[in-house]
């Protein structure tokens, strides 16, 4: 069921609904809901159909529903952050060294003047 709850819970973040959103949706308390989402609930077919129906999809859908496209953007967009971030630090260390440089041009004046 985790894993189901796991599918649940992306749905509801791609189409941008906070779990309050859904839970009024499908008429239940927000820890009713929270329990679907984490696993701890076990979900009926009643209820399984009309969360598949809030997310526009047959039972069959969610149950074997797999992001894979959806996990490959994600991957993709973090490959770009890393590659930016190290950008970023070789630019720090860089204009660190030349701090260091300017800190001892600065050095040798004051001590040949």
């Amino acid at each position: 069921m985790k894993t189901l709850g796991k599918k649940i819970r992306l749905l509801r973040h791609q189409k941008g609904w906070s779990q309050e959103d859904v839970a009024k949706k499908l008429d239940i308390s927000i820890p009713a809901f929270s329990k679907i989402e984490t696993g701890i609930t076990d979900i009926n077919l009643s209820r399984l159909e009309q969360i598949a129906t809030l997310f526009e999809m047959s039972v069959v859908q969610l149950l074997t529903f797999n992001d894979t496209e959806e996990e490959q953007k994600f991957a993709n967009e973090l490959e770009t952050i890393h590659k930016r971030l190290t950008e970023r630090e070789t630019e720090v260390i860089d204009l660190q060294k030349k701090v260091i440089e300017l800190f001892e041009e600065l050095r040798v004046k004051k001590v040949t003047a």
